[in-house]
């Protein structure tokens, strides 16, 4: 429960205020007052004050009542609907009053009501809490003591501060349990805990140097509060210690001859004081000989002996000095020890090394066991001392041979090869055999010249080179660059391309290579359907003495180009002209109306040729097969069909862009029973249809032929039983065609594919005799056609070996071939 105190109070200012301004609105003058504790929570209610003023809450928001602060920060408000006084923001009462006094702390605030205006002045005590903990302004206090100080020494300490008032504040001190030390609390002015700290005990800095203490202040809240701070004493030091060595008698052994600066002893002194009572300086005695201090150097800082002139063991064997450690207190004390420095004898001569005689450069083809140097060794020392060894690295072509004398030489123990190593860097070591051994070195250069004795040598023994037809004139095939280890005019190369003949042309009309660099250029345009490829040899050799040279195969491919057109072969027409057929219209579905052909020179890729209609009459009625050129009936002719159809076929190659040729077929449907082409390896014979004025006439022509025929035919059975068959060959069967208007002229085919061959003959035009020997699958055949004008064609010599076939026969009306 809030306890509120409503106490009125005047002043003359306000008063004032209120006389001028009584005829203008009604003011009070008189102040409400409450007292509320600090920290209190944000909402919470201090008073009513329609209530206490005397106010109608109804009329507040009519009023439009206000609160304001003067000279703070807005920590309360007035609730309008119930008006009620509450905290807005939490009060710290040590900010709102920073000085500490032990005045009250006030917030004075104004009511204002409006219609008509009037001001009520209130006024809210702060109430202190217990809040905050004393602190001390450092956390730690360094006290420098010495160690002569006497017991009973008195030592002012900082006191603690604490915002708090009343008996919130410091109240008293407490000090952690020490054996040298308490403390006595005193009381200042306006009340302030003063705390002194006393030595109960003297110190000792070589026991202890130092004294960690905690002060602790404590206020009169409740709880109390309470905040520490370290107290640190030093104890300082008096000069009460004397220096002690660690050994009051030394003994030493040095080398001679050691270095100037070389450490002999470190002399060590400890003082237990600290500071300039600890600070040794060491230093010779009375007692040492000058001829010591003379040799040997005392760091009088650090106490280092170290060389200072030349020890020989011959001159003086021992040392003897003594040393003192004084330190730097007040009234100084010192110490001392002895020390014994015994010399020892070492191997303290260096042996020493010569070069006689050394060849150098020598050629790279000199002979093992040839002699490159000669080298003596010696050494001023004796016994152990003075014995010597030379030697060279083990990794070289050299070896030594010792000579009585002390002299070595160096001979070639391998072959040389200045390729591999143009250059030489022999060190020879000389070492003696004292303990530690002593050695010397000298390194001598041996340069290699060089020896033509490596043949030019390509990157490849094969070389193979493509290149594109039709190539420009003159354009770089190839860099075909060897090379040649040795220097100079050793490795200076000229190209050539060895002379070959193909089809008397020599290589070097095909062919040219530049003689400095190895490039090879193509002095014609090529045409992969003449010249696929070339092998040639192209040397390369060096301008030594005598020459070395060396020879790399080149095998040069020839490229196709896609640059032929498709040649259509079957069925045959004149230039420009349309192939006319007839079939009859009784043909059955899936028959054999035509079969295109096109032939392409190119190379294997760009000669795979495929078929399509380009133009067709009726699509519904023929079928093109794209790979073998087939033209099939897809359904039996109707009455409707017209009795003309035109086919035009395009054959395109493989090539890239691809090239095409056309063939236009025009087929005409007859009554007649014409018979179709066929698949069978025999293809019948067609006839003309003549008119009945000539029926007569080729009746006689008939029968003349007839009987010439018979002749013939018994004839050539007669000749064909003299010959034996071959057993490779099947036998001899011939098919016979006759075609009017033929313009072919003599030609051989051969062809890897029966089928194409059997095709090809199906489609002669009349006028030609064509005979076909059917070969076993996998072989090759030979078609042969023969002018109706000619009495004989003949075949390819070369025919026969490649199609394997021994025995053929040919025939026709005119003429008779046997082979």
């Amino acid at each position: 429960m809030m306890c509120v105190v409503v106490q009125p109070r005047q002043r003359y200012a306000l008063f004032v205020i209120v006389i001028l301004l009584s005829f203008v609105t009604q003011i009070s003058n008189s102040v409400t007052h409450y007292s509320i504790p600090e920290e209190m929570k944000e909402g919470s209610v201090v008073a009513n004050l329609a209530t206490d003023l005397g106010l109608d809450v109804k009329i507040l928001n009519r009023r439009k009542m206000r609160l304001d602060i003067i000279s703070n920060k807005k920590y309360l408000d007035v609730n309008k609907d119930t008006g009620e006084l509450y905290i807005v923001e939490k009060i710290d009462r040590e900010h709102i009053c920073p000085t500490k006094s032990p005045d009250s702390c006030y917030l004075r605030l104004e009511v204002i009501m409006e219609n008509p205006l009037r001001i009520f002045n209130i006024e809210v005590e702060i109430m202190d809490m217990n809040d905050n903990a004393p602190q001390f302004r450092r956390d730690a206090f360094h006290l420098d003591v010495s160690e002569s100080t006497p017991k009973g020494e008195r030592f002012s300490l900082s006191n603690a501060v604490d915002p708090d008032v009343g008996s919130n504040t410091v109240k008293t001190y407490h000090l952690s349990e020490s054996e040298h030390f308490n403390i006595e609390v005193q009381t200042g002015r306006e009340g302030t805990k003063l705390a002194d700290l006393i030595l109960k005990k003297v110190l000792d800095r070589e026991e202890q140097s130092v004294h960690n203490l905690i002060l602790t202040a404590v206020d009169g809240g409740a709880p109390p509060r309470s905040g520490t701070a370290r107290i640190i004493v030093h104890v300082l030091d008096n000069n009460d210690n004397a220096p002690l060595f660690d050994n009051t008698i030394y003994s030493v052994k040095i080398m001679e001859n050691s270095p100037i600066g070389s450490l002999v002893i470190d002399l060590n002194a400890t003082d237990l004081d600290e500071g300039s009572n600890s600070d040794l300086t060491y230093s010779y005695s009375l007692y040492t000989p000058e001829k010591a201090r003379e040799t040997f150097y005392l760091n009088p800082s650090t106490g280092e002996i170290t060389v200072k002139g030349m020890l020989n063991y011959e001159d003086f064997k021992i040392y003897d000095m003594e040393v003192i450690a004084a330190d730097r207190g007040v009234n100084s004390l010192s110490g001392q020890c002895t020390i014994k420095i015994q010399i020892e004898d070492m191997n303290d001569n260096h042996p020493e090394i010569s070069i006689k005689s050394f060849q150098s450069p020598v050629s790279e083809n000199i002979d093992v066991d040839t002699v490159i140097a000669v080298v003596s060794v010696s050494d001023k020392d004796s016994g152990n001392n003075g014995v010597v060894d030379l030697r060279i690295p083990n990794n070289m072509p050299f070896k030594l041979r010792e000579s009585p004398d002390s002299l070595y030489k160096l001979v070639v123990s391998e072959p040389l090869d200045r390729e591999k190593v143009p250059e030489y860097d022999i060190t020879f070591t000389v070492t003696d055999r004292g303990s530690p051994p002593l050695s010397d070195n000298e390194t001598m250069t041996l340069h290699l010249l060089d020896v033509n004795d490596n043949a030019p040598h390509f990157p490849q023994s094969f070389y193979t080179i493509r290149v594109m037809e039709n190539n420009a004139p003159g354009a770089l095939l190839s860099s075909l660059s060897a090379f040649d280890p040795d220097l100079h005019e050793n490795q200076y190369l000229v190209y050539f391309i060895l002379e070959k003949e193909i089809a008397n042309t020599s290589m070097s009309m095909l062919f040219s290579i530049n003689p400095e660099n190895g490039n090879l250029y193509a002095l014609k345009t090529f045409d992969y359907e003449m010249e696929k490829d070339f092998l040639f040899h192209i040397e390369a050799r060096d301008s030594g003495s005598p020459p070395l040279s060396s020879n790399v195969t080149v095998h040069i491919i020839i490229v196709d180009q896609n640059d032929n057109t498709p040649v259509i072969v079957s069925p045959w027409r004149a230039h420009g002209s349309v192939v006319e057929e007839k079939i009859p219209r009784s043909t059955d579905k899936g028959s054999l109306v035509a079969k295109v052909i096109a032939l392409d020179v190119d190379s294997v890729h760009n000669s795979r040729v495929t078929y399509q209609f380009l133009q067709v009459t009726d699509a519904s009625l023929f079928s093109l097969d794209q790979y073998n050129g087939e033209i099939r009936t897809m359904r039996m002719f109707s009455y409707k069909d017209s009795r003309h159809q035109r086919l035009v076929v395009v054959a395109k190659d493989n090539g890239e862009p691809a090239l095409s040729a056309t063939v236009t077929i025009k087929l005409s449907t007859v009554e007649t029973a014409v018979k179709a082409y066929s698949d069978m390896t025999e293809v019948p014979l067609e006839y003309d249809i003549f008119s009945d004025l000539n029926l007569y006439l080729v009746i006689g022509l008939g029968s003349v032929s007839f009987l010439l025929l018979i002749t013939i035919l018994v004839t050539i059975v007669l000749k064909c039983q003299k010959v034996k068959p071959s057993k490779a060959a099947p036998p001899c069967r011939n098919s016979v065609i006759s075609e009017r208007n033929s313009t072919i002229a003599d030609s051989t085919l051969v062809s890897n594919d029966a089928y194409w061959y059997s095709l090809f003959l199906a489609e002669t035009r009349k006028g030609k005799l064509v005979v076909r020997q059917p070969m076993p699958k996998g072989s090759r055949y030979i078609v042969s056609s023969i002018p109706r004008s000619t009495g004989m064609s003949e075949t390819s010599g070369s025919a026969p070996s490649t199609l394997q076939v021994k025995h053929i026969c040919y025939f026709n009306s005119n003429a008779m071939m046997k082979t």
